[in-house]
């Protein structure tokens, strides 16, 4: 199947700026001639790490911490954005110093991934890290994150857990589990 081309983008402009955020509006030009305006929000360009750590053989380390989006608290994985001149796997040793106190030996890549990518530009690349190893650095969370260690075996456990919600999360147990599948045939 021949690949379409993309639009050819007319103008961009920004329409919306925070301290964290950029709103571009883009005018595009598709191929068939239809022209339409797209809101996207625009990344710092640098990405972002997911860690799924094990700290044994059977035991994930996952981190509860205040989702402002929400205004609650979540269970999910270690993460954090990639600093100006890191690699994404420096990223992931420091956000698991930052988060649980642990650096990592081994850092295995799953997958990177977007999310609502119509409107957002951002790349999360996922690891899975292993042999561990003590070593805290200080993060710039407002408060200590609460660690909470789980049971691989409890997997769909933490699948039905209320504050277990975030999609790439969820997506990173997933692919986990699905690795360690075919690596076990």
């Amino acid at each position: 199947m021949a690949r379409k081309p993309t639009p050819e983008i007319l103008q961009r402009q920004i329409v919306a700026r925070s301290r964290l955020l950029r709103i571009e509006a883009v005018d595009l030009r598709f191929s068939n001639g239809v022209e339409r305006q797209f809101e996207r929000m625009q990344s710092s360009g640098r990405g972002a790490v997911m860690i799924v750590p094990f700290v044994d053989a059977d035991t994930l380390m996952l981190v509860r911490e205040y989702a402002a989006g929400l205004h609650n608290y979540q269970l999910g994985f270690p993460k954090g954005l990639i600093d100006p001149g890191e690699t994404p796997e420096q990223a992931a040793n420091r956000e698991l110093k930052e988060e649980i106190g642990f650096g990592a030996q081994q850092l295995i890549p799953l997958k990177s991934v977007t999310m609502a990518p119509q409107f957002f530009s951002a790349t999360m690349h996922i690891f899975i890290a292993r042999d561990l190893y003590p070593e805290q650095l200080e993060g710039d969370e407002p408060e200590p994150l609460e660690r909470v260690p789980w049971l691989l075996s409890k997997a769909q456990a933490l699948l039905d857990q209320e504050d277990f919600t975030e999609a790439r999360s969820i997506a990173a147990l997933l692919m986990t589990l699905r690795k360690l599948e075919r690596d076990s045939n």
